[in-house]
């Protein structure tokens, strides 16, 4: 027997006959005689609807901003998840299974008072604990705790996953499952190249670059969670038959395991292939080289919540100029303009430059702590195919290139070729 924690994502709830599927999945695992616990997301669209009630209701006069109390609008969206919990429970429960709903204040999960942004602070499991052990299967609503305000706080988009990562440390699961409507994580994205495989095992910290760098299968927040707690979390897909073979083995079920790199016995020099669209750069030209001048470029746009990627600062021959290139989000860029704009005087730059409809592409693994030569062979093989690199920035497991947007499906190809990720 095992106590587990199984998440399922708002495609897999979706509609009432995708609820009842994931009734079965759950069936499978309390009729096998685990402890269970659930953690759903809200049914597919449902947020994004709820989200626009918010921000269309009447504006402020004079103003082209919505106007909204971060609580009310916390207390509108966790909703959501509030109905899926209950219909999943109503489901189990048609199948004679012992099972009751959980709002996040009903645990509790504390956060902390950023409203629509929330971190979760302290799980109390003591009850669910007891309740599994008594038989029965606790649906917890994901994406919401009790702030310290004592209302409802919201984790943010793709809090489901953290909630369920964070659950499954505070009852000490064996494991926690997260299904969605993909079957693992893939070497890159099946969609771009045909050949992408399915990584049976992937390290923390791989998947924790992977998804910081473009990858959707998991939410950032939920692997670093996964990463401090050693929580063994599956990757799988709410879509296969529940009781197909192998669905209900214990150790080694379908999907991919996100586990410590202790576990993984071979390691691939390359793990992976990330790439991220929509990027933008910045430049800024013939800067004063002083000290301070990086805190009065990037403390502004920290101050603004813009966040700056690759940095890069190139320094004239006499050593009294320097120019400052980084990257932001596209959606970013005239927002990070305006800061920049401001303040011109206090930074000291002549010229600002941006560019926009630019591709991050990044190469993950852990095994690159060890080998020499994997950023050459980036190199090569995308000059091979004539792609230009505009800036790199490297770690102990990743490296990342950016490149105009065009050549993003190519770069990718390219790369999963290179380090042989299309061979099985």
């Amino acid at each position: 027997m095992a106590r587990i924690v199984m998440k399922f994502g708002g495609t897999s709830v979706a509609d009432l006959n995708r609820i009842h599927n994931v009734a079965r999945h759950v069936k499978r695992e309390v009729d096998a005689g685990h402890e269970v616990a659930v953690v759903v997301s809200a049914m597919s669209g449902k947020t994004n609807e709820l989200v626009g009630w918010v921000e269309n209701m009447p504006k402020v006069a004079g103003s082209n901003a919505p106007f909204y109390d971060a609580r009310e609008y916390d207390a509108v969206v966790a909703s959501g998840e509030q109905v899926t919990s209950g219909l999943l429970a109503i489901a189990l429960q048609s199948m004679g299974i012992n099972a009751r709903s959980w709002q996040g204040w009903q645990l509790p999960i504390k956060t902390d008072n950023a409203h629509g942004a929330a971190r979760i602070l302290d799980i109390d499991g003591a009850d669910i604990i007891r309740r599994m052990g008594e038989g029965q299967v606790a649906v917890v609503a994901g994406f919401q705790g009790l702030g310290p305000d004592n209302r409802m706080a919201t984790l943010g988009r793709g809090g489901s996953d953290t909630s369920a990562v964070a659950i499954a440390a505070a009852v000490k699961a064996d494991r926690c499952d997260i299904y969605t409507d993909v079957d693992g994580v893939y070497t890159t994205d099946p969609r771009i190249e045909p050949k992408a495989r399915r990584l049976k095992k992937i390290a923390f910290e791989e998947m924790l670059e992977m998804a910081s760098l473009g990858a959707k299968v998991l939410q950032v927040r939920s692997v670093e969670l996964a990463m401090v707690h050693k929580v063994r979390t599956f990757v799988r897909s709410s879509f296969e038959d529940p009781d197909a073979p192998g669905m209900g083995d214990l150790l080694n079920p379908p999907g991919t395991l996100i586990c410590d790199e202790d576990e993984i016995v071979e390691q691939e020099v390359v793990t992976g292939i990330a790439y991220a669209k929509d990027e933008a750069q910045i430049s800024l030209r013939r800067l004063a080289d002083r000290p301070g001048v990086s805190a009065a470029i990037f403390g502004p746009l920290a101050e603004a919540h813009i966040n700056v990627d690759m940095i890069v600062q190139n320094i004239s021959e006499d050593g009294s100029k320097t120019d400052m290139t980084f990257t932001v989000p596209s959606g970013d860029v005239n927002k990070a303009l305006k800061v920049l704009s401001d303040n011109k005087e206090k930074i000291g730059y002549d010229v600002v430059q941006s560019e926009s409809g630019l591709v991050k592409v990044s190469v993950i693994g852990i095994g690159m702590r060890s080998h020499a030569g994997v950023a050459a062979s980036a190199f090569r093989a995308l000059a091979d195919k004539g792609i230009n690199i505009k800036a790199i920035t490297t770690s102990e497991i990743k490296i990342s290139i950016l490149i105009d947007g065009p050549y993003a499906e190519l770069a990718v190809r390219t790369l999963h070729s290179a380090y042989g990720l299309d061979k099985s």
